[in-house]
Protein backbone atom coordinates (compact mmCIF):
# COMPACT_ATOMS: atom_id res chain seq x y z
CA UNK A 1 0.00 0.00 0.00
CA UNK A 2 1.26 3.66 -0.89
CA UNK A 3 3.26 5.17 2.46
CA UNK A 4 3.29 8.33 3.25
CA UNK A 5 6.92 10.12 3.73
CA UNK A 6 6.20 11.11 6.66
CA UNK A 7 4.95 7.87 8.07
CA UNK A 8 8.35 6.57 7.43
CA UNK A 9 9.87 8.65 9.82
CA UNK A 10 7.29 7.52 12.52
CA UNK A 11 10.10 4.89 14.14
CA UNK A 12 9.61 2.53 16.84
CA UNK A 13 12.07 3.38 19.22
CA UNK A 14 15.12 1.18 20.24
CA UNK A 15 14.09 -0.24 23.36
CA UNK A 16 10.63 -1.40 22.13
CA UNK A 17 12.99 -3.60 19.91
CA UNK A 18 15.11 -4.89 22.73
CA UNK A 19 11.88 -5.31 25.31
CA UNK A 20 10.45 -7.35 21.42
CA UNK A 21 13.23 -9.88 21.68
CA UNK A 22 12.51 -11.00 25.80
CA UNK A 23 11.60 -14.38 25.83
CA UNK A 24 11.00 -14.31 22.14
CA UNK A 25 12.92 -17.83 21.88
CA UNK A 26 10.47 -19.16 24.24
CA UNK A 27 7.78 -17.53 21.90
CA UNK A 28 9.77 -19.08 19.07
CA UNK A 29 9.80 -22.82 20.19
CA UNK A 30 5.79 -22.92 21.29
CA UNK A 31 4.70 -21.10 18.09
CA UNK A 32 6.77 -23.79 15.86
CA UNK A 33 4.43 -26.44 16.97
CA UNK A 34 1.53 -25.80 14.92
CA UNK A 35 -0.63 -28.48 16.60
CA UNK A 36 -2.78 -27.40 19.72
CA UNK A 37 -1.87 -30.43 21.54
CA UNK A 38 1.10 -32.20 22.15
CA UNK A 39 1.96 -36.05 20.93
CA UNK A 40 3.19 -38.47 23.13
CA UNK A 41 6.64 -37.98 22.32
CA UNK A 42 6.53 -34.48 23.33
CA UNK A 43 4.28 -34.87 26.22
CA UNK A 44 6.55 -37.68 27.75
CA UNK A 45 9.57 -34.67 27.29
CA UNK A 46 7.88 -31.92 28.77
CA UNK A 47 6.52 -34.15 31.91
CA UNK A 48 10.49 -36.04 32.55
CA UNK A 49 11.79 -32.01 32.60
CA UNK A 50 9.26 -31.07 35.92
CA UNK A 51 11.84 -30.97 38.69
CA UNK A 52 9.14 -32.11 41.31
CA UNK A 53 9.44 -28.79 43.37
CA UNK A 54 7.87 -29.32 46.83
CA UNK A 55 7.13 -25.47 47.14
CA UNK A 56 4.96 -26.09 43.77
CA UNK A 57 5.47 -22.16 42.66
CA UNK A 58 3.62 -23.19 39.67
CA UNK A 59 0.54 -24.01 41.44
CA UNK A 60 0.92 -20.96 43.56
CA UNK A 61 0.99 -18.61 40.89
CA UNK A 62 -2.21 -20.19 39.77
CA UNK A 63 -5.16 -18.18 39.83
CA UNK A 64 -7.60 -20.98 40.21
CA UNK A 65 -4.83 -22.86 42.86
CA UNK A 66 -4.72 -26.02 39.90
CA UNK A 67 -1.49 -27.75 40.57
CA UNK A 68 1.00 -28.71 37.95
CA UNK A 69 3.46 -30.33 40.08
CA UNK A 70 0.44 -32.51 41.42
CA UNK A 71 -1.46 -33.71 37.63
CA UNK A 72 2.83 -33.93 35.63
CA UNK A 73 3.63 -36.19 38.72
CA UNK A 74 0.62 -38.71 38.24
CA UNK A 75 0.68 -38.79 34.35
CA UNK A 76 5.01 -39.15 34.80
CA UNK A 77 3.39 -42.40 36.83
CA UNK A 78 1.27 -43.48 34.17
CA UNK A 79 -1.99 -42.30 35.86
CA UNK A 80 -3.70 -39.97 33.32
CA UNK A 81 -6.90 -40.49 34.55
CA UNK A 82 -6.23 -39.28 37.77
CA UNK A 83 -3.63 -36.39 36.34
CA UNK A 84 -7.17 -35.57 34.33
CA UNK A 85 -8.93 -35.79 37.41
CA UNK A 86 -6.38 -33.72 39.30
CA UNK A 87 -7.04 -30.81 36.78
CA UNK A 88 -10.57 -30.79 36.67
CA UNK A 89 -11.14 -30.83 40.57
CA UNK A 90 -10.06 -27.64 40.63
CA UNK A 91 -10.38 -26.11 37.00
CA UNK A 92 -14.03 -26.68 35.14
CA UNK A 93 -12.36 -25.73 32.18
CA UNK A 94 -9.39 -27.12 31.99
CA UNK A 95 -8.84 -28.36 28.52
CA UNK A 96 -10.00 -24.81 27.54
CA UNK A 97 -7.67 -23.29 29.73
CA UNK A 98 -4.58 -25.19 28.80
CA UNK A 99 -4.48 -23.96 25.38
CA UNK A 100 -5.28 -20.69 25.94
CA UNK A 101 -3.79 -19.29 29.09
CA UNK A 102 -0.74 -17.15 28.71
CA UNK A 103 2.22 -17.78 30.18
CA UNK A 104 2.42 -15.51 33.01
CA UNK A 105 1.33 -17.33 35.92
CA UNK A 106 2.38 -20.86 36.17
CA UNK A 107 4.89 -21.07 33.35
CA UNK A 108 6.14 -17.90 34.36
CA UNK A 109 7.02 -19.61 38.00
CA UNK A 110 8.44 -22.47 37.11
CA UNK A 111 11.46 -23.66 38.47
CA UNK A 112 12.85 -25.15 34.92
CA UNK A 113 12.88 -21.61 33.74
CA UNK A 114 16.25 -21.16 35.70
CA UNK A 115 17.55 -23.95 33.88
CA UNK A 116 16.76 -23.82 30.27
CA UNK A 117 13.39 -23.06 29.85
CA UNK A 118 9.83 -23.41 31.62
CA UNK A 119 7.88 -26.32 30.74
CA UNK A 120 4.80 -25.82 28.73
CA UNK A 121 2.47 -26.21 31.39
CA UNK A 122 -0.66 -25.43 29.75
CA UNK A 123 -0.06 -26.99 26.65
CA UNK A 124 0.23 -30.64 28.76
CA UNK A 125 -2.69 -29.78 30.61
CA UNK A 126 -4.51 -29.77 27.45
CA UNK A 127 -3.15 -32.84 25.97
CA UNK A 128 -3.50 -34.91 29.27
CA UNK A 129 -7.07 -33.23 29.43
CA UNK A 130 -7.77 -34.04 25.35
CA UNK A 131 -5.91 -37.83 26.22
CA UNK A 132 -7.55 -39.18 29.53
CA UNK A 133 -10.79 -37.21 30.77
CA UNK A 134 -13.20 -39.66 29.97
CA UNK A 135 -15.56 -38.96 32.37
CA UNK A 136 -17.80 -36.19 33.90
CA UNK A 137 -17.80 -35.40 37.10
CA UNK A 138 -19.97 -37.63 39.40
CA UNK A 139 -22.82 -35.45 41.21
CA UNK A 140 -24.32 -38.90 42.92
CA UNK A 141 -23.07 -38.25 45.86
CA UNK A 142 -24.20 -34.69 46.52
CA UNK A 143 -27.00 -34.06 48.79
CA UNK A 144 -29.25 -30.48 47.41
CA UNK A 145 -28.91 -28.40 50.05
CA UNK A 146 -32.10 -26.91 49.02
CA UNK A 147 -31.05 -23.18 48.04
CA UNK A 148 -31.55 -21.94 44.40
CA UNK A 149 -28.88 -20.18 42.75
CA UNK A 150 -29.69 -17.66 39.20
CA UNK A 151 -27.20 -17.16 37.24
CA UNK A 152 -26.52 -14.74 34.55
CA UNK A 153 -24.27 -15.67 32.00
CA UNK A 154 -23.27 -19.25 30.78
CA UNK A 155 -19.30 -17.58 29.74
CA UNK A 156 -16.88 -19.29 32.09
CA UNK A 157 -17.27 -17.54 35.52
CA UNK A 158 -20.71 -18.65 35.50
CA UNK A 159 -20.41 -21.76 34.48
CA UNK A 160 -17.66 -22.04 37.00
CA UNK A 161 -19.69 -20.86 39.47
CA UNK A 162 -22.45 -23.30 38.94
CA UNK A 163 -20.44 -26.41 38.66
CA UNK A 164 -18.50 -25.23 42.30
CA UNK A 165 -22.05 -24.64 44.08
CA UNK A 166 -23.35 -27.40 42.24
CA UNK A 167 -20.98 -30.25 43.91
CA UNK A 168 -22.35 -28.61 47.24
CA UNK A 169 -26.23 -28.97 46.60
CA UNK A 170 -27.13 -25.44 44.92
CA UNK A 171 -29.41 -26.15 42.56
CA UNK A 172 -28.26 -23.52 39.82
CA UNK A 173 -30.32 -21.80 36.71
CA UNK A 174 -28.05 -20.17 34.02
CA UNK A 175 -29.49 -17.63 31.56
CA UNK A 176 -27.92 -16.75 28.77
CA UNK A 177 -29.03 -14.02 26.55
CA UNK A 178 -27.37 -15.74 23.30
CA UNK A 179 -28.01 -19.44 22.01
CA UNK A 180 -25.08 -21.17 23.25
CA UNK A 181 -22.87 -21.25 26.32
CA UNK A 182 -19.02 -20.23 26.52
CA UNK A 183 -19.59 -16.50 25.63
CA UNK A 184 -16.46 -14.56 24.73
CA UNK A 185 -14.36 -17.87 24.20
CA UNK A 186 -16.75 -18.50 21.21
CA UNK A 187 -14.71 -15.13 19.57
CA UNK A 188 -11.37 -17.20 19.93
CA UNK A 189 -10.44 -17.99 16.60
CA UNK A 190 -10.63 -22.36 15.95
CA UNK A 191 -7.28 -22.70 15.19
CA UNK A 192 -5.97 -21.56 18.68
CA UNK A 193 -9.57 -22.97 20.50
CA UNK A 194 -11.36 -25.64 18.70
CA UNK A 195 -15.15 -25.33 19.75
CA UNK A 196 -15.19 -28.95 20.79
CA UNK A 197 -12.63 -28.30 23.59
CA UNK A 198 -15.55 -25.98 25.51
CA UNK A 199 -18.29 -28.77 24.93
CA UNK A 200 -16.02 -31.34 26.44
CA UNK A 201 -15.73 -29.01 29.51
CA UNK A 202 -18.91 -28.15 29.78
CA UNK A 203 -19.95 -31.94 29.19
CA UNK A 204 -17.68 -32.64 32.05
CA UNK A 205 -19.60 -29.87 34.19
CA UNK A 206 -23.01 -30.27 33.48
CA UNK A 207 -25.68 -31.95 35.04
CA UNK A 208 -29.70 -32.14 34.08
CA UNK A 209 -30.27 -32.75 38.05
CA UNK A 210 -28.14 -29.57 39.61
CA UNK A 211 -27.74 -27.30 36.37
CA UNK A 212 -30.21 -25.90 33.81
CA UNK A 213 -29.61 -23.28 30.77
CA UNK A 214 -32.18 -20.95 29.79
CA UNK A 215 -30.86 -19.74 26.58
CA UNK A 216 -31.98 -16.04 24.52
CA UNK A 217 -32.75 -15.22 27.73
CA UNK A 218 -32.17 -11.42 28.51
CA UNK A 219 -32.57 -10.83 32.00
CA UNK A 220 -33.38 -6.71 31.85
CA UNK A 221 -34.03 -6.87 35.69
CA UNK A 222 -32.04 -9.31 37.73
CA UNK A 223 -33.69 -8.38 40.48
CA UNK A 224 -36.75 -10.09 39.73
CA UNK A 225 -35.61 -13.07 40.10
CA UNK A 226 -35.23 -12.82 44.27
CA UNK A 227 -39.46 -13.56 43.90
CA UNK A 228 -38.94 -16.44 41.63
CA UNK A 229 -37.78 -18.42 44.29
CA UNK A 230 -33.98 -17.60 43.93
CA UNK A 231 -31.96 -17.73 46.82
CA UNK A 232 -28.85 -15.37 45.22
CA UNK A 233 -28.40 -13.91 41.90
CA UNK A 234 -24.77 -13.92 40.25
CA UNK A 235 -24.18 -11.76 37.65
CA UNK A 236 -21.23 -13.58 35.29
CA UNK A 237 -22.05 -11.10 31.95
CA UNK A 238 -18.43 -10.09 31.45
CA UNK A 239 -18.07 -7.63 28.86
CA UNK A 240 -20.36 -7.43 26.29
CA UNK A 241 -19.47 -4.24 25.08
CA UNK A 242 -16.44 -3.32 22.52
CA UNK A 243 -14.84 0.02 24.18
CA UNK A 244 -15.20 3.09 21.66
CA UNK A 245 -11.82 5.55 20.30
CA UNK A 246 -13.76 8.57 20.85
CA UNK A 247 -12.25 9.94 17.39
CA UNK A 248 -14.36 10.81 14.58
CA UNK A 249 -15.27 8.31 12.20
CA UNK A 250 -15.44 5.73 14.92
CA UNK A 251 -18.46 3.87 13.17
CA UNK A 252 -16.86 2.94 10.19
CA UNK A 253 -14.47 0.87 12.16
CA UNK A 254 -15.43 -3.12 12.68
CA UNK A 255 -15.53 -4.19 16.38
CA UNK A 256 -13.69 -6.66 17.15
CA UNK A 257 -17.18 -8.36 18.65
CA UNK A 258 -18.72 -8.17 15.50
CA UNK A 259 -15.55 -9.15 13.41
CA UNK A 260 -14.52 -12.13 15.36
CA UNK A 261 -18.45 -13.21 15.43
CA UNK A 262 -18.21 -13.66 11.91
CA UNK A 263 -15.30 -13.50 10.60
CA UNK A 264 -16.15 -14.79 6.98
CA UNK A 265 -18.71 -11.71 6.24
CA UNK A 266 -15.48 -8.85 6.29
CA UNK A 267 -13.01 -11.23 4.27
CA UNK A 268 -11.03 -8.93 1.95
CA UNK A 269 -7.93 -9.25 -0.10
CA UNK A 270 -7.05 -5.87 0.38
CA UNK A 271 -5.21 -3.81 3.39
CA UNK A 272 -6.50 -4.03 6.92
CA UNK A 273 -6.06 -1.79 9.66
CA UNK A 274 -6.46 -3.19 13.48
CA UNK A 275 -6.76 -0.51 16.46
CA UNK A 276 -5.50 -2.20 19.54
CA UNK A 277 -2.49 -4.25 20.95
CA UNK A 278 -3.91 -7.04 22.94
CA UNK A 279 -4.59 -10.55 22.78
CA UNK A 280 -8.27 -10.18 20.89
CA UNK A 281 -6.36 -7.20 18.45
CA UNK A 282 -3.64 -9.98 18.02
CA UNK A 283 -6.46 -12.72 17.16
CA UNK A 284 -8.31 -10.04 14.57
CA UNK A 285 -4.80 -9.64 12.86
CA UNK A 286 -4.08 -12.91 12.25
CA UNK A 287 -7.48 -13.87 11.28
CA UNK A 288 -7.73 -11.32 8.78
CA UNK A 289 -4.15 -12.29 7.36
CA UNK A 290 -4.89 -15.58 7.40
CA UNK A 291 -7.73 -15.17 5.23
CA UNK A 292 -6.13 -13.56 2.51
CA UNK A 293 -5.53 -9.94 3.50
CA UNK A 294 -2.22 -8.83 1.52
CA UNK A 295 -1.36 -6.05 4.15
CA UNK A 296 -2.32 -6.26 8.23
CA UNK A 297 -1.35 -2.91 10.54
CA UNK A 298 -1.80 -2.98 14.07
CA UNK A 299 -1.56 0.20 15.50
CA UNK A 300 -0.75 0.16 19.62
CA UNK A 301 -0.89 3.39 21.69
CA UNK A 302 1.78 2.24 24.17
CA UNK A 303 5.29 0.47 23.39
CA UNK A 304 5.87 -2.70 21.48
CA UNK A 305 7.08 -4.41 25.20
CA UNK A 306 3.49 -3.42 26.23
CA UNK A 307 1.59 -5.20 24.00
CA UNK A 308 -0.78 -8.21 26.43
CA UNK A 309 -0.06 -11.22 24.15
CA UNK A 310 2.26 -13.75 24.62
CA UNK A 311 5.41 -15.14 22.77
CA UNK A 312 4.02 -17.34 20.81
CA UNK A 313 1.88 -14.78 19.56
CA UNK A 314 4.28 -12.25 19.06
CA UNK A 315 6.23 -14.97 16.67
CA UNK A 316 2.93 -15.43 15.22
CA UNK A 317 3.01 -11.93 14.08
CA UNK A 318 6.05 -12.13 12.87
CA UNK A 319 6.35 -14.79 11.15
CA UNK A 320 2.84 -13.58 9.47
CA UNK A 321 4.28 -10.27 8.75
CA UNK A 322 2.16 -8.35 10.38
CA UNK A 323 3.02 -4.64 10.84
CA UNK A 324 3.11 -3.46 14.33
CA UNK A 325 3.06 0.49 14.59
CA UNK A 326 3.82 1.06 18.30
CA UNK A 327 3.47 4.19 20.05
CA UNK A 328 0.82 5.07 17.53
CA UNK A 329 -3.36 6.42 18.15
CA UNK A 330 -5.88 7.07 15.49
CA UNK A 331 -7.16 10.53 15.51
CA UNK A 332 -10.06 9.89 12.70
CA UNK A 333 -11.32 7.73 10.10
CA UNK A 334 -12.47 8.93 6.58
CA UNK A 335 -14.12 6.69 3.98
CA UNK A 336 -13.68 7.74 0.09
CA UNK A 337 -15.83 5.60 -2.17
CA UNK A 338 -15.15 2.23 -1.07
CA UNK A 339 -11.76 2.78 0.71
CA UNK A 340 -10.48 4.32 4.42
CA UNK A 341 -8.40 6.25 5.14
CA UNK A 342 -6.91 5.93 8.97
CA UNK A 343 -5.46 9.60 10.52
CA UNK A 344 -2.79 8.61 13.48
CA UNK A 345 -0.30 9.98 15.51
CA UNK A 346 2.90 9.06 17.17
CA UNK A 347 3.09 8.81 21.34
CA UNK A 348 6.16 9.13 23.73
CA UNK A 349 6.70 7.82 26.79
CA UNK A 350 7.84 10.25 29.50
CA UNK A 351 8.45 7.99 32.14
CA UNK A 352 4.86 8.01 33.62
CA UNK A 353 2.70 7.70 30.49
CA UNK A 354 2.39 8.27 26.92
CA UNK A 355 1.64 11.57 25.99
CA UNK A 356 1.04 12.31 22.02
CA UNK A 357 3.82 13.91 20.09
CA UNK A 358 2.80 17.26 18.17
CA UNK A 359 2.80 17.83 14.33
CA UNK A 360 2.95 14.22 14.02
CA UNK A 361 -0.76 13.63 12.63
CA UNK A 362 -0.82 11.63 9.36
CA UNK A 363 -3.08 10.17 6.83
CA UNK A 364 -2.83 6.12 5.94
CA UNK A 365 -5.39 5.86 2.69
CA UNK A 366 -6.05 2.93 1.17
CA UNK A 367 -7.76 0.42 3.90
CA UNK A 368 -10.40 -1.91 3.29
CA UNK A 369 -11.42 -2.61 6.44
CA UNK A 370 -10.64 -0.93 9.61
CA UNK A 371 -11.01 -3.05 13.19
CA UNK A 372 -11.66 -1.85 16.93
CA UNK A 373 -10.31 -3.66 19.52
CA UNK A 374 -9.10 -1.80 22.28
CA UNK A 375 -10.85 -3.28 25.08
CA UNK A 376 -14.25 -4.22 26.33
CA UNK A 377 -16.33 -2.94 28.58
CA UNK A 378 -19.13 -4.69 31.26
CA UNK A 379 -23.10 -3.75 30.71
CA UNK A 380 -24.02 -0.93 34.04
CA UNK A 381 -24.52 -2.41 37.13
CA UNK A 382 -27.52 -2.53 38.55
CA UNK A 383 -28.45 -0.74 42.01
CA UNK A 384 -29.20 -3.51 43.97
CA UNK A 385 -26.59 -5.00 46.82
CA UNK A 386 -28.56 -8.36 46.88
CA UNK A 387 -27.05 -8.99 43.28
CA UNK A 388 -23.24 -10.64 43.25
CA UNK A 389 -21.45 -9.40 40.40
CA UNK A 390 -17.99 -12.37 39.62
CA UNK A 391 -15.74 -12.38 36.84
CA UNK A 392 -14.78 -9.81 34.35
CA UNK A 393 -18.16 -8.07 34.31
CA UNK A 394 -16.56 -7.54 38.35
CA UNK A 395 -13.02 -6.96 38.12
CA UNK A 396 -12.35 -5.84 34.38
CA UNK A 397 -11.14 -7.24 31.13
CA UNK A 398 -8.65 -10.80 32.59
CA UNK A 399 -7.26 -13.90 31.09
CA UNK A 400 -9.85 -16.95 31.25
CA UNK A 401 -8.25 -18.67 34.77
CA UNK A 402 -8.39 -15.16 36.60
CA UNK A 403 -12.22 -14.62 35.83
CA UNK A 404 -12.77 -18.87 36.92
CA UNK A 405 -10.95 -17.56 39.91
CA UNK A 406 -12.91 -15.06 41.56
CA UNK A 407 -15.96 -17.27 40.70
CA UNK A 408 -14.76 -20.55 42.53
CA UNK A 409 -13.90 -17.79 45.17
CA UNK A 410 -17.57 -16.64 45.26
CA UNK A 411 -18.83 -19.62 44.84
CA UNK A 412 -16.57 -20.85 48.15
CA UNK A 413 -18.23 -17.70 49.66
CA UNK A 414 -21.96 -18.64 49.53
CA UNK A 415 -20.69 -22.50 50.24
CA UNK A 416 -19.65 -21.28 53.60
CA UNK A 417 -22.77 -18.56 54.24
CA UNK A 418 -24.79 -21.43 53.33
CA UNK A 419 -23.26 -23.73 56.27
CA UNK A 420 -22.69 -21.46 58.88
Amino acid sequence: MPINKAYLLMSVFFDDILSFRFNFNVGKKMAENKSIYLSKPQLEAELNRCLNCKNMPCMKACPIKCNPQAFIAAAKNGNGELSAKLISDENPFGQTCGLICPDKFCMKACTRRLVDFPINITKVQATLMEKFRNFKYDYSNVVPNGKKIAIIGAGPSGIAAAYFLARNGFKCVIFERGSQIGGALNLIPHERLPQDAIMKDWEFVNNSDLISVVFEADVSNPSELFSQGFDEVLIAGGEPNCAKLNIEGEELAVSYLEYLAQPEKYITKGNVAVIGGGNVAADCAIVAQAQGAVYVEMFVRRGLSDMRITPAERHEILERKINVSAGTSPDKIIKTGEKYSLYVHKNRFNGEKWLPISDTSVELPDFDLVIRAIGAKADEKQVDLRLIYIGDCKTGGSTLVEAMADAKNTAFELIKKYQA
